[in-house]
């Protein structure tokens, strides 16, 4: 399984001696991609290096037991050390079956996540900004930022739909798994007879995308100017600082109002616009090439109905896995980090599983 894990290794090395050498440091471009492919590899020769000295044990101790003599007490001992060497080595290689799956290049980048209230009128309003609070908590909980780039408020304090961009590292590797529909049972706020509804929210998210990924011609672009609206607040309607971009290649429309400055506006707008065209491309991609895959952990589905928020139960279940937990409101305070792990550990799962079928159909043909 291993047999080519040592370029990792060589690689690893030659990256450490790079790192030192004056000509790369003073390369600030080149020093961070090479920064970047070393963090990248280091988990997987970190555990072959593990590996390796597990199967070092492992031959230790079968070389004591061949030893003639051998007196009762290292007896025992040599035999606690093969099942503990033996044991560490299932472990590592299990372990670095899932590191070796092939990585999602967007995985270290930042996001741009959006959330709509779907079904359910001023209640659906209501529980977008539960969740935006609670994707909030989770990324200061990690020691990331987030910057709100658009929101539209309701009067009641629902959001109709906001777009943020949470910066930190590793950020669209933990949230891709969000995109989809967000269903919640409660009794809303609005409600006078204390009967439980049922209302939706879309979210969806969006890797942030470079100017020079995604380059965007200015004549495909109609930029209008009008004045913000919203709940309320000194500033709403008093100048027309917000910005309406639309891609008209694509029918694309993107609105920002959260700044003052119209130049602010604009630039937010255009970053959302980027990674929207960007992940539309990588959609396409794919589709073309996942075809035959069986996992929808992943695939980011905004159509799809993914998870229950049941206010009544106390309880959360995400529907592609059939995880159920019953700390609703730790979970909505920003604790989403069991969630998150086990969607994850689910999405290599499958992933592991399709690699081992593709192998075996490989040896097959």
């Amino acid at each position: 399984m291993f047999e080519n894990i040592e370029v990792f290794e060589k690689r690893y090395e030659e990256l450490n001696l790079k790192l030192y050498d004056p000509s790369v440091v003073t390369n600030q471009a080149l020093y961070t991609e090479l920064m970047k492919e070393t963090k990248s590899i280091t988990p997987i020769v970190e555990k072959y290096r593990e590996y390796k000295k597990a199967v070092q044990a492992q031959e230790d101790a079968l070389s004591v037991l061949n030893e003639t003599g051998l007196d009762r007490e290292l007896k025992e001992m040599a035999d606690e050390e093969l099942e503990q060497a033996r044991a560490d080595m299932d472990r590592c290689a299990e372990e670095l079956k899932i590191l070796l799956l092939p990585r999602d290049p967007n995985d270290d980048r930042n996001v741009i996540m959006e959330i709509r209230g779907g079904a359910g009128g001023e209640e659906a309003a209501l529980f977008s900004a539960v969740l935006f609070r609670m994707y909030s908590m989770y990324a200061e909980s990690k020691g990331w930022k987030t910057e709100i780039l658009n929101l539209n408020e309701t009067e009641l304090g629902g959001f109709k739909e906001v777009s943020f961009m949470i910066t930190g590292d590793g950020a669209y590797s933990r949230l891709k798994y969000e995109s989809g529909v967000h269903r919640v049972q409660r009794v809303p706020e609005t409600e006078t007879q204390g009967r439980v509804h049922t209302s939706t929210a879309t979210v969806a998210v969006l890797p942030e995308a470079d100017e020079v990924e995604v380059e965007i011609n200015p004549k495909d672009l109609q930029i209008d100017t009008f004045r913000s609206s919203g709940a309320g607040g000194q500033h709403i309607n008093k100048t027309s600082s917000a910005i309406r971009v639309t891609h008209l290649p694509t029918g694309m429309v993107v609105e920002c109002q959260d700044e003052r400055s119209q130049y602010k506006n604009k630039d937010k707008a255009l970053k959302v616009l980027r990674s929207r065209l960007y992940e539309m491309e990588r959609e396409k991609h794919d589709a073309l090439i996942a075809n035959d895959r069986k996992s929808q952990v992943g695939t980011g589905d905004r159509s799809e109905r993914i998870r229950t928020y049941n206010y009544p139960q106390g309880r959360l279940t995400d529907h592609r896995i059939g995880l159920t937990i019953y700390r609703l409101d730790d979970v909505l305070n920003g604790n989403i980090e069991d969630v998150i792990d086990a969607l994850i550990a689910a999405d290599r799962a499958e992933q592991l599983q399709d690699t081992i079928e593709q192998k075996s159909e490989e040896r097959d043909s």
